[in-house]
């Protein structure tokens, strides 16, 4: 027999009370029947009419987007971007609510992933419960930090470049985003025409005039001549491989933090908001505290930034060695850091190279992993190395909180823990985490 098909629930409404914020950037409501609504574009305490967007009769739980505001919360403000809202653009999660109530929903998250998936309150862990915004950062009521220095348009049927809306592949056409960085916006990319591209990335360097383009044909589409506001570097995506291809200019940008240039090519990892790189770098030193001679382990290094710092600081007779997958990261990790005869970087796998390297014991750790996390196996081999502290930098409170209580099973606790900012109207946040052994007898 066939399972009966269950009823689409797409497009019928819901007069909802809303709760608490989830992780996300959605804030979770009931339908009068008791079923979960996922609702975005709202704030909690708001009563709105819920729009269902994704889900079907009997379903855990349905997703829904606030298409009417009947009791607003003091928290809002009318969203400044005009491609903002209810099935347009999915790039801003919380364009609706004021910047210090933005920071507020962020920590409660964190708070809620710590509670609910490693046992922790923030005193706990040491933090105490505030996200940090990004120096520059706060500014007048209507205005947008311009932070986001890497940018992927997609390219609709018509050669417009636009973003995606939410959870989908339609793009929404726009003109301009507020949250581009200027070293972007100057580029002009929205006013061209992108016929036979599927995508479009955007790169201007923090610390440097670079600029790159990366360009990804559609099947059997040729590269347009690309001729831009301001000068960039041109990439593309081969069809066949994957790999990226210079086209003209040079093959990497310079970034600069922590009083150094690091060269990061097109497909190498940086922290997307300007000030990101030397936040989390005096974050993570103030936490580690390194001392001459140490030896110290960069996990998931991309390009060398904390390598490169943590060298810096050891001295002479100190060591580190970096882990990448990436292989061209690697390149420029290697590149980066040629001057520090005592760094070694491997590439693969953190899970798999780490085992492999014979390394018994070290002095400091430095991980940032991928949205996903380290994950057990990785946590527990870290755990049997005694580093006096471990510096962990997590995009994902979810992932952070899950590693956390892997760490505490091996031994380690949270010392201290602080949230930043760099990611402004969207849901996304960062922490650094700081541990260390528990005492014996503690």
């Amino acid at each position: 027999m066939q399972a009966e098909q269950k009823k689409s629930l797409v497009g019928e409404e819901y007069e909802v009370e809303v709760g608490p914020v989830a992780h996300g950037g959605h804030c979770i409501a009931r339908t009068a029947e008791g079923q979960v609504l996922f609702v975005r574009h709202t704030l909690p305490g708001e009563r709105v009419v819920a729009r269902v967007t994704e889900g079907e009769e009997g379903a855990r739980f349905l997703r829904a987007d606030a298409v009417e505001i009947l009791d607003a919360s003091k928290d809002r403000v009318e969203a400044p971007c005009p491609f903002a809202g209810p099935g347009k653009c999915g790039g801003c999660d919380w364009q609706h609510a004021k910047p210090g109530a933005q920071r507020r929903l962020k920590g409660e998250v964190i708070a809620e992933q710590l509670q609910r998936l490693a046992g922790l309150t923030p005193e706990e862990a040491g933090w105490d419960g505030t996200v940090m915004p990004a120096e520059g950062d706060k500014l007048p009521a209507g205005q947008v930090p311009q932070w986001r220095t890497r940018m992927q348009y997609a390219v609709d049927a018509d050669g417009n470049a636009g973003l995606r809306r939410h959870r989908s592949h339609e793009v929404e056409p726009i003109d301009h985003c507020m949250i581009a960085a200027p070293g972007v916006s100057e580029l002009g990319i929205e006013d061209r025409d992108w016929s036979g591209m599927a995508s479009v990335d955007a790169i201007a360097a923090t610390g440097s005039q670079d600029r790159m383009v990366i360009l990804e044909p559609r099947p059997g589409a040729r590269l347009p001549l690309v001729e831009l506001d301001r000068p960039a570097s041109v990439m593309r995506v081969d069809e066949k491989d994957g790999g990226v291809h210079r086209v003209h200019g040079r093959a990497f940008v310079r970034e600069r933090a922590d009083g150094r240039t690091y060269r990061v090519g097109s497909g190498g990892f940086w922290q997307v908001h300007p000030k990101a790189a030397d936040t989390l770098v005096t974050a993570v030193m103030q936490g580690l505290l390194p001392r001459k001679g140490e030896m110290a382990l960069d996990l998931y290094c991309g390009a060398g930034l904390f390598a490169g710092a943590l060298a810096d600081r050891l001295g002479e007779t100190g060591a580190v060695l970096g882990i990448e997958s990436g292989k061209r990261a690697v390149e420029d990790a290697r590149h980066n850091l040629a001057g520090f005869p005592r760094v070694r970087i491997e590439q693969g796998k953190v899970e798999s190279v780490l085992p492999r390297t014979g390394i018994t014991e070290v002095d400091l750790v430095v991980l940032d992993p991928p949205r996903a996390g380290a994950g057990r196996k990785t946590v527990e081999h870290l755990a049997g190395l005694g580093a006096r502290r471990i510096a962990y930098v997590a995009c994902d409170p979810a992932a952070l909180a899950r590693d956390l209580g892997y760490f505490r099973e091996g031994g380690y606790r949270v010392r201290t823990l602080r949230a930043f900012d760099l990611f402004p109207m969207t849901h996304h946040v960062e922490c650094v985490a700081i541990l260390e052994p528990v005492e014996k007898g503690r």
